[in-house]
């Protein structure tokens, strides 16, 4: 189902179809990262105008399109100035992100023994990731955080879920060293127009 058209959809949507068909986890996001590179660079897809508009206070999602064939869904994230995420999950979804516009800087974590009913964490990779740079994420190395490390520019990416993603796991540190709470948070999505 296509929230908009907009010029390249259809290249951008049989790529992934493409991708799906693969037979393991790792061909589809291997062949979706290389895929989504392609296109980012290409500028063969101009993603609609409004993932271009920050949201007050928070980062933006705006569905572009969700695959009733084969389950995935394709979401353009929009973050303002030092907008991000605290670590997160994927709700055991693979995932490919591709950074549109601007910068992200995206810190990996690899989930350590919990203890006492408390998370662990180690980050076990940061990487500053520009336009036409992509990168996925397959459970269980599924958490990560999410910045725009710029002060005045905004940045735009790409993301395409194995499924329609309405919420994930989010941790937040505790006053112990290196210690989380885990919670449970409702995605929301912003109107694409």
């Amino acid at each position: 189902m296509l929230t908009t058209e907009f010029p390249g959809c259809r290249e951008l949507i049989d790529a992934i179809d493409t991708a799906v068909s693969k037979d393991s986890t790792f061909a589809i996001t291997d062949s979706l990262r290389n895929s989504l590179c392609k296109l980012m660079r290409s500028g063969e897809v101009k993603l609609p105008e409004c993932v271009f508009e920050t949201a007050e206070g928070r980062y933006a999602r705006r569905e572009l399109y969700r695959s009733e064939r084969h389950g995935y869904c394709v979401v353009a994230m929009t973050w303002g100035p030092g907008q991000g995420t605290p670590i997160h999950d994927h709700c055991g979804m693979w995932c490919v992100e591709g950074v549109w516009s601007g910068a992200l800087e995206v810190v990996q974590y690899e989930r350590l023994a919990d203890e006492n009913g408390h998370y662990r964490f180690q980050p076990v990779g940061s990487i500053q990731a520009g336009p036409g740079s992509a990168g996925s994420l397959i459970p269980p190395h599924e958490y990560h955080t999410i910045r725009n490390p710029s002060d005045d520019a905004i940045a735009v990416s790409l993301h395409i879920y194995s499924g329609n993603m309405t919420h994930c796991a989010v941790f937040q540190p505790l006053p112990e060293d290196h210690a989380y709470q885990r919670y449970e948070r409702q995605l929301g999505l912003d109107p694409v127009h």
